[in-house]
């Protein structure tokens, strides 16, 4: 029979349908509006198997809530204790403890769940687990062995666990070692060309497309023999360079004529004819310091032999 202090609301899943008007747009919301709709009909399951037939909606809200705000706590104490013995996932044996810590009585769970008046849910859809990619995934799971309960949680990744290499041995093939240095040299020179060619002047093979096939605007040089008389940046560098040695030579040359001692005389005869700085100047060292550029070579006039 119907309770006559709640019989004159409307029927029990008068608020399930109330709710279904409103759509929202954000993942979680549609999942906590999912998650409340089932609720509802769980307590109008319950409502029903005690004998009501109808109910106010504003009864079936406080149920509702209470018994969201009773699964609540069985979640966050099962989660406590799970946590305290440095597991992740709640087992059984942390939902049993918890509702023994909330005053239930856990002996009577399996009388209830075997009663006759037990009304059948039909299930909410179940959408498809997300697929983990290939690349994320590394070997194969294993599953539980026979003493460990189904219920528990499944074993990690096994590269969670297991050693995996996190790099690969450099390649040292000689042919694959050259192939890969030709194609960055082509990728190097093909990058190099296209940025020319989009921040200079181009020419095209077509006159109706410009941008088919666009090729780089020559640009003749006013001068164009004037980069054959100049040296270039290689031999003006090696020049430095063999400068720099001449000059530490001649400076390791004076001191060590500086600390020479002799008593010959002879010698001190020598020395009178040489010139103030002590050393001979080469004619190797004047020889090297002028550019060898044909066009720049200083002038040779030729010997002529006089007849006798």
């Amino acid at each position: 029979m119907a309770d006559p202090a709640v019989a004159s609301g409307g029927p029990l899943n008068a608020g399930a349908r109330g709710s279904a008007g409103k759509a929202t747009s954000s993942p979680a919301e549609n999942y906590l509006l999912a998650r409340r709709r089932t609720l509802q009909v769980v307590v109008s399951a319950l409502l029903t198997e005690s004998g009501f037939e109808s109910a106010e909606k504003a009864a079936v809200e406080t149920l509702t809530e209470m018994l969201q705000s009773y699964i609540t706590e069985i979640g966050r104490c099962a989660k406590a204790y799970c946590e305290h013995t440095a597991r992740s996932v709640p087992t059984l044996s942390d939902t049993v403890v918890t509702l023994i810590e909330m005053g239930f009585n856990v002996d009577t769970l399996p009388i209830y769940a075997k009663r006759s008046q037990r009304m059948v849910i039909t299930a909410p859809p179940v959408t498809n687990a997300p697929v983990t990619p290939k690349a994320l995934s590394a070997g194969q799971k294993r599953t539980h062995p026979a003493h460990i309960p189904s219920h528990f949680p499944e074993f990690p990744d096994p590269h969670t666990y297991i050693k995996t290499p996190t790099f690969r041995e450099p390649v040292s093939d000689y042919q694959v070692v050259r192939e890969k240095a030709a194609t960055q040299r082509r990728d190097v020179e093909r990058a190099l060309t296209r940025f020319i060619a989009k921040t200079g002047e181009t020419q095209s093979l077509f006159k109706d497309d410009i941008t088919t096939f666009p090729l780089i605007a020559a640009q003749p040089s006013t001068i164009p023999y004037l980069s054959a008389l100049l040296p270039s940046e290689l031999e003006l560098q090696a020049l430095e360079e063999t400068d720099s040695s001449e000059q530490d030579d001649q400076t390791d040359g004076e001191n060590t004529a500086g600390n020479a001692i002799t008593d010959d005389p002879g010698a001190d005869k020598e020395n009178s004819m040489l010139p103030p700085s002590g050393v001979v100047p080469s004619t190797k060292a004047s020889e090297d310091n002028v550019i060898d550029n044909p066009y720049l070579r200083p002038v040779k006039k030729p010997k002529v032999r006089r007849k006798k």
